[in-house]
């Protein structure tokens, strides 16, 4: 985990990607075996670019339906 101005930014890598519809998971490098990958949607990404395998920096925000991965910047 690294901190940019006071904001926590985690590392992962993009588990699951769909090309179609533009969503995807992200598996956090730290997290426990029980833990659930972070949603993640084309929008969320800097730039338009990004595939299954790619490393990642990533916030975490809440919304409806959880945590998710916000402010995706490929590595």
């Amino acid at each position: 985990m690294v901190s940019k101005g006071g904001v926590k930014v985690l590392k992962g890598e993009v588990a699951f990607f769909h090309d179609v519809k533009k969503y995807g998971f992200i598996q956090p490098e730290d997290a426990d075996e029980d833990e659930d990958d972070l949603f993640f949607h084309i929008s969320d990404v800097d730039g338009e670019e990004i595939q299954e395998g790619d490393d990642v920096e990533f916030e975490t925000e809440e919304s409806e339906d959880g945590p998710k991965a916000a402010n995706v910047e490929v590595l």
